[in-house]
């Protein structure tokens, strides 16, 4: 990672301010009670605080330690279920299967190679039904569809626009 989030996050509260309105605006529409989110590179946990409030179950992963001690901390005040684990996304494997599966402003700090092996393994653990909601450069959105459609399962595209790519399980 070229930039040093684990100084920012232990330095500077809600470092990247609110949660992104594109996925808030999903989850003000989402019908699901009770889901289990992913949320990879949550950091202090913008996206992963509000989804939790809404009455979802939370896991959210990052490399930061200072982000997961900000997001568990605001977890416990709030009491929320959020589960944070300090992990090297690259390296990461998540054992369970997601209604939805977070990544907002993640996969662009990874070299190519990196950023996609991550999709492909990812999209494994989205349930039938589940989504996979990305938000990134614009200029990776045409990989990620490319990764999506080699997978063996169906997804349709539900949303595609500048640096957002959400994608439905069928």
């Amino acid at each position: 990672m070229a930039y040093d989030y684990d100084k920012l996050y232990g330095e500077t509260r809600e470092a990247l301010g609110p949660p992104t309105k594109t996925i808030v605006d999903f989850f003000d529409r989402y019908d699901r009670q009770k889901a289990r989110i992913l949320d990879v590179g949550c950091g202090q946990g913008r996206d992963a605080l509000f989804i939790a409030r809404l009455g979802h179950i939370v896991t959210g992963v990052d490399i930061s330690p200072n982000g997961i001690r900000d997001l568990m901390a605001a977890a416990h005040r709030q009491e929320l279920s959020i589960e944070g684990i300090v992990a090297n996304i690259v390296t990461f494997e998540p054992q369970d299967e997601f209604d939805v599966i977070l990544l907002d402003r993640t996969l662009h700090m990874l070299p190519r190679s990196e950023r996609l092996s991550v999709l492909n393994r990812l999209l494994a653990r989205v349930g039938r039904s589940g989504w996979l909601l990305i938000a990134d450069e614009a200029s990776n959105i045409a990989d990620f569809q490319s990764v999506i459609a080699s997978d063996s399962r169906k997804w349709t595209t539900e949303l595609q626009s500048r640096g957002y790519l959400f994608v439905r399980r069928l």
